[in-house]
């Protein structure tokens, strides 16, 4: 029997990926943050193997590894899936929670790709990235969730030519999605909540439109994204059935045509575009 890793696997695009690749008859470590989450997977029916990782505890991690080392399957794909969004005006946003941003959406992935790949390399496997097309056009106020995404599509691309040069056998694709119908636009809801709670009168002062413009855009977000059903299902697909895996995938809600905005529109025009989009003042 194969076997997958897929983090970030309580809800949303990882969970429904793992709900794939078991039906495909693929013997899925489910990596998730609490106990409950755990719990809750291995009553899917399936091989599935829930692992406590938080992408930014080495140890984690490196006990993953070892478990699926010690387990003998052999490993055709890990899917680094696990991210969070946080975002503001970046001139209030506190530098703590931008290196957090980073820490769980760039290195975490990197994290789990490294010890992932003596594994991935015996099986001549697949390293799959979730990434997003805001890291290719970026809107305005979620900043530091777009700069990871830029940062990890570079990531890929220096891992892959690496990769490639050293006769891994390893393949490495980057998913660059669009709007998805998950739970991160409740979380995103909850963490509007929080900022304005803790905005201070400076804030209010040059930023007081925000609030109304964020939920309007989270919002459309929810109602135009795509299924995540029919986003899981390209990931395995990729993962352990497509004979020669793309390096890049754009799709799901709006990914192509922003794709298409950005490389052929100015960087003034792309600002006009998306502050007349998201009635910025």
């Amino acid at each position: 029997m194969r076997a997958a890793l897929v983090t970030g696997a309580s809800t949303g695009i990882g969970y429904a990926t793992v709900v794939e690749l078991l039906r495909r008859g693929v013997a899925v470590y489910a990596g998730v943050r609490t106990p409950s989450d755990a719990q809750r997977l291995q009553e899917l029916s399936g091989d599935v193997r829930p692992l406590i990782v938080d992408v930014t505890h080495v140890e984690e991690i490196a006990a993953a590894a070892d478990r699926m080392r010690s387990d003998g399957l052999p490993l055709v794909a890990v899917l680094a899936n696990a991210g969070i969004a946080l975002g503001g005006p970046l001139e209030f946003v506190p530098l703590d929670r931008l290196r957090y941003q980073l820490e769980v959406n760039l290195v975490g992935a990197l994290a789990v790709a490294q010890a992932s790949l003596p594994m991935l390399r015996e099986t001549k496997g697949r390293l799959l990235f979730v990434g997003s097309i805001s890291g290719r056009i970026t809107p305005p106020f979620i900043g530091p969730y777009a700069a990871s995404k830029a940062a990890l599509a570079a990531i890929t691309d220096a891992l892959r030519f690496e990769l490639d040069s050293s006769h891994s056998g390893v393949t490495v694709s980057l998913f660059e999605f669009g709007s998805i119908k998950t739970p991160i636009w409740n979380k995103g809801e909850s963490t509007l909540e929080r900022m304005e709670s803790q905005a201070s009168p400076e804030q209010r002062k040059y930023y007081g439109f925000l609030p109304q413009v964020m939920r309007k855009s989270l919002a459309g977000e929810a109602q135009h994204g795509s299924p995540v059903e029919s986003v899981a299902r390209t990931l395995a697909d990729v993962a352990v059935g497509h004979s020669r895996p793309r390096e890049r995938y754009v799709l799901a809600g709006g990914a192509k045509p922003a794709a298409l905005m950005a490389a052929v529109l100015s960087v003034r025009a792309r600002g006009r575009l998306l502050r007349r989009v998201m009635g910025l003042p």
